[in-house]
């Protein structure tokens, strides 16, 4: 029977101090390969490795795409790419964004679900909103086991805490216990692979994950079409519900949890608002100066008008602004617990 030698963690914000420390805990001959992803800008320098290798004994390195996979590695996803698992091998590609992160957390424990089923072990140290939700659900489906750190001790707890709202969680502990958990349940054995089907879903986003087009992969039947644009693309957003996770993807394949959604709905109001303010601000400066100009050419009575219409917008240009300033960017993790 397979042991647990799959290891995949995902962290956001507050997690760069939570990964050094599991990595410190995890043996020189630790008996799995360790694949992470953090969230981090497109143009990040992509130092994670050289942290993560001075923080334990495991070398850690960004893979090339294909790369072999060996144990007592830690396999760091590469700054603007996705990081993904197939039998045997490492993925590196530049599939779709999901939840406005490339990379993302649910692509890589998604398809170490399906590569490796029983096998994996799932992590969610601290970070923001609810990337890996959807994907440590998917490592349950696929018999294997989930890990959160503790959301009281998290610096960012929405990402352990939203796991553990959704997802039946084996474990959730202090991060000073995750990593000489890891090197116990690596050496035991996990359920048979077989033994756990895999979905039509998972395979398909595996695959747009990697690059494939969603269209052709099979994304129209992931769902039905929803009243709700991508923030990304606006194209069509297709509603998927996988058991209490609820999630959407447009037909170019960009993905997000429901709260990211709302993140992305509530910052391109604030946008709009902005525009429409400009354009007020605007036609009050331009309704003024003509009527200054009038004046000036001695015609009061016309200008008059166009006084009285920069006065207008200048009112209404305020109202707008006192809106902008008391906008909330939403997302449900703060309207829950009040964050």
């Amino acid at each position: 029977m397979a042991t647990r030698d799959i290891i995949v963690l995902g962290a956001s914000s507050g997690g760069l101090e939570a990964m050094n420390k599991v990595i410190r805990q995890l043996p020189v001959d630790l008996p799995a390969a360790v694949f992470i992803v953090w969230h981090m800008a497109p143009d990040s320098p992509g130092l994670l490795p050289e942290i993560l290798s001075q923080a334990g004994t495991l070398p850690a390195f960004h893979p090339a795409d294909f790369d072999r996979i060996q144990s007592g590695r830690i396999y760091v996803a590469t700054p603007d790419h996705h990081l993904l698992v197939e039998p045997g091998r490492v993925r590196v590609t530049r599939g779709p964004k999901e939840n406005r992160f490339r990379p993302a957390v649910d692509p890589l424990f998604r398809s170490a679900a399906l590569a490796y089923g029983s096998r994996v072990v799932g992590v969610i140290l601290s970070g923001n909103l609810d990337d890996g939700t959807a994907g440590l659900l998917a490592v349950k489906q696929r018999g294997g086991l989930a890990i959160v750190q503790d959301p009281r001790e998290a610096t960012y707890p929405s990402m352990p805490r939203s796991a553990m709202e959704k997802v039946e969680i084996d474990y959730c502990l202090p991060v000073a216990q995750i990593g000489e958990t890891l090197a116990r349940l690596v050496v035991e054995p996990g359920a048979e692979q077989g033994e756990i089907p895999v979905s039509e879903r998972m395979k398909i986003e595996t695959r747009i994950a990697g690059g494939d087009n969603a269209l052709a992969a099979g994304i129209l039947s992931l769902g039905d079409p929803s009243t709700f644009t991508c923030p990304d693309c606006h194209g069509v957003l297709m509603m998927l519900q996988d058991e209490r996770v609820l999630r959407f993807r447009c037909h170019t394949g960009h993905a997000f949890s429901a709260s990211t959604l709302l993140e992305a709905i509530t910052e391109s109001m604030e946008a709009d608002l902005w525009s429409v303010l400009r354009i007020m601000d605007e036609c009050m400066m331009l309704t003024r100066h003509l009527g200054e100009h009038l004046r000036d050419n001695g015609e009061p009575e016309k200008a008059e008008p166009f006084f009285q219409k920069s006065k207008e917008n200048e009112l209404r240009a305020k109202f707008v602004r006192r809106l902008i300033l008391s906008h909330e960017n939403l997302d449900e993790d703060s309207l829950r617990h009040g964050d």
